[in-house]
């Protein structure tokens, strides 16, 4: 058995999502790519892989093998690399992810120049507004809005986000403009949830931070559908600034209670204590740190 094709296999099959995608990516025969994935688990005597209605689950022992496996396939290109001159060359794939509305506004343009001065990197890019597991999902990078709970990733700051109150000229017209923090329980809401960092109806006053949340009129699980229902003047919505920054510039929405909001929310790149962290990660990293700062900073 070519325990390094094993290896690639499995990668292949683990990032796919199932046997019969890895089959495709690979331009293998289905039978062929089962049977090299279950040579592999003979060999060293585990369960890698499970087969499940839903496509494929990775066994503990198979997410700490994928991952050496991982590790080892880059070291190698790598030397294979700089024996051959071809050292400034990146290749393989990168799998980055970042909150919808953040990914698009920040991260992906600056992404999409990566992918023009790196022809052989393959890019996916998971928009969604929860944190995915590095380990479990294979990430490489992650944007990770809000304050850090796992200490085990190795962070970058690259700015930070203001938690903003607003509504639209209309409600407010209709309904009187909220002073103090505790006129908000008179008011309708629009409550969002469904995003990892949503932020809180809180806010500081003479040192101390407390609570106050209007009553909610609308219950929505996306940042745009809340954008559209506070736009429609349906209630107050608690956002992060990118959210809705061109509906602030344009005046379409009114923020509220600015001398009362809470410290901004940090924003960091992160990724996995790799040691040593495989040569496209670390230029991807060299690459978005950098712009991501120029950018919040403007």
């Amino acid at each position: 058995m070519d325990r390094f094709e094993a290896m690639s296999v499995l990668l292949a099959v683990v990032e796919a999502g199932s046997l019969s995608a890895g089959a495709r990516r690979l331009h293998a025969p289905l039978a062929t790519v089962s049977r090299k994935v279950a040579d592999l688990e003979k060999h060293l005597g585990v369960r890698l892989v499970l087969r499940t209605r839903r496509g494929l689950a990775v066994t503990e022992e198979g997410r700490a093998f994928v991952a050496a496996s991982r590790r080892i396939l880059e070291e190698l290109d790598a030397a294979e690399r700089q024996a051959s001159g071809d050292s400034g060359a990146l290749r393989g794939g990168l799998h980055v992810t970042a909150p919808i509305a953040f990914g698009e506004r920040h991260l992906l343009p600056i992404a999409l120049e990566f992918l023009k001065e790196q022809p052989d990197i393959n890019l996916r890019l998971s928009l969604v507004d929860r944190q995915l597991s590095l380990a479990d999902e294979h990430v490489d990078v992650a944007l990770r809005i809000g304050h850090l709970a796992d200490s085990a990733l190795i962070a970058t700051r690259v700015g930070t986000v203001r938690r903003v109150i607003c509504a639209s000229p209309d409600y407010l017209a209709r309904r009187g403009v909220p002073r103090q923090p505790d006129e908000l329980a008179q008011h309708d809401g629009i409550s969002f949830q469904g995003f990892a960092t949503a932020p809180e109806w809180r806010y500081r006053r003479d040192g101390a931070a407390f609570a106050v949340e209007p009553r909610y009129k609308l219950a929505v699980n996306t940042t745009e559908a809340a954008i559209q229902a506070a736009l429609a003047g349906i209630g107050i919505i608690r956002v992060l600034s990118y959210q809705i920054s061109d509906q602030l510039r344009s005046g379409a929405l009114q923020e509220l209670l600015t001398e009362f909001a809470p410290e901004p929310l940090p924003v960091n790149v992160v990724h996995g204590p790799a040691d040593p962290l495989p040569l496209k990660v670390r230029c991807f990293l060299d690459w978005i740190v950098p712009r991501l700062r120029a950018q919040m900073a403007g």
